[in-house]
């Protein structure tokens, strides 16, 4: 823990918190419950504090409070154009509205800022998450109005009765999704992993599409000796030859290959590719936020844009933002944008089925308790405003 909250903290600052709790999160779904949500709740609210006090007493907090290992970044500014089309009264109504977006590190923010589309016509707070299951917890506990995830998340967010609603779709690649074997193993299939130790990254696509091969070759994860790691334990175990295979993504996957590791299969065709936008439901009924939410959802459509057609500044950038060497983070890229352009669509029943797969799937496999129908998740509202995005 002091390698990701700094040394010498005498108080159990959120940092410290978020890593007790996203830990927990991932060693096991006994864990997931009342207590987690009780606390992620506290800190939330305590988040909310913190910001008002920068807000209003402009006091140089540095990272006394943090949505995860860095500090949050707060922007507003006030520009006179939106990318929505609204009418004028709708502009004047924005300019007076705040709107709390979850990020990942360089993520929107990141990718708005570059393309040139971070001159808000309303006051934008970006907060930082390590993944969607807290930024969920931030929507339910109404610290954030705007954030973005796989299909997973929002799934246990209708078993913990979570108060979040789906209300656009970011499609984009699988290529980066595998489950990798060491350089010196006898694995040729999946069905060689009977009876193996495999890492795996629980209630997350790793977790879905390892599921899904083992399915496909009549195996279940009962039939291998299933661990459940966050990345960075992952990657160490998986370097130390503590596993016999993992299921993970991202560029974790690069930098275990430079080391000799193979892929053994991908989950190119397994995954939808469906990164969902989640928003609260009081954002949603406040008209001056839908307003905003509209826009910002069309500048993110923009930014992305953008960053397909500056794919080598963008991988300096965010090299350096995440501390990955720039040459993974092109080459991903790269790959990326081979397989699929990514692309902002409305709600329909099609991203609404393939959620619905995810839920079947793990209810299958004994992951949630029950059948879940995800339906009630989803909100057509922003469609016609997805429609107008240029």
């Amino acid at each position: 823990m002091t390698g990701l909250c700094g040394k010498n903290q005498i108080y159990w600052s959120s940092c410290e918190y978020l890593f007790f709790t996203q830990r927990h999160a991932e060693v096991g779904a006994e864990v997931r419950g009342e207590v987690i949500r009780d606390f992620v709740f506290l800190y939330l609210r305590i988040n909310v504090f913190t910001n008002w006090l920068r807000q209003n007493f402009i006091l140089p907090l540095g990272c006394l409070l943090v949505a995860t290992t860095a500090c949050s970044e707060v922007k507003s500014t006030s520009p006179t154009t939106i990318a929505a089309n609204p009418s004028p009264a709708e502009v004047a109504a924005a300019n007076t509205t705040q709107l709390r977006v979850a990020k990942y590190k360089g993520g929107w923010d990141l990718n708005l800022k570059l393309a040139g589309l971070d001159d808000f016509p309303y006051q934008t707070q970006f907060t930082e998450f390590t993944g969607g299951n807290l930024m969920v917890q931030a929507i339910n506990a109404g610290a954030i109005d705007l954030a973005s995830a796989s299909e997973i998340p929002p799934i246990f967010a209708i078993e913990s009765k979570a108060s979040v609603k789906i209300i656009a779709t970011l499609k984009g690649p699988t290529v980066g999704q595998v489950v990798l074997i060491p350089k010196n193993s006898t694995a040729k299939t999946i069905t060689d992993l009977k009876g193996k130790k495999v890492g795996y990254v629980k209630a997350t696509t790793a977790h879905y599409f390892l599921i899904k091969m083992l399915e496909k070759v009549g195996l279940t994860m009962k039939d291998i000796n299933a661990v459940p790691l966050s990345i960075p334990d992952g990657l160490a175990a998986f370097r130390k030859g503590e596993l016999d295979a993992w299921a993970t993504y991202g560029y974790s996957i690069p930098q275990a290959q430079k080391e000799g590791a193979r892929v053994l299969e991908s989950a190119k065709d397994i995954l939808s590719g469906n990164f969902v936008i989640i928003a609260s439901p009081n954002a949603i009924a406040d008209s001056q936020k839908k307003v905003a939410i509209a826009d910002f959802l069309c500048r993110l459509q923009k930014s992305q844009n953008w960053r397909e057609s500056n794919l080598k500044e963008w991988s300096k950038t965010y090299a350096t933002t995440i501390n990955v060497d720039e040459g993974i983070v092109y080459q991903d890229a790269q790959q990326g944008l081979k397989q699929r352009r990514q692309e902002l669509l409305p709600v329909s029943d099609a991203a609404i089925a393939s959620q619905q797969k995810v839920a079947d799937t793990f209810f299958q496999a004994g992951v949630i308790p029950a059948k879940v129908d995800v339906k009630q998740l989803w909100d057509s509202s922003f469609n016609e405003d997805i429609a107008k995005c240029q």
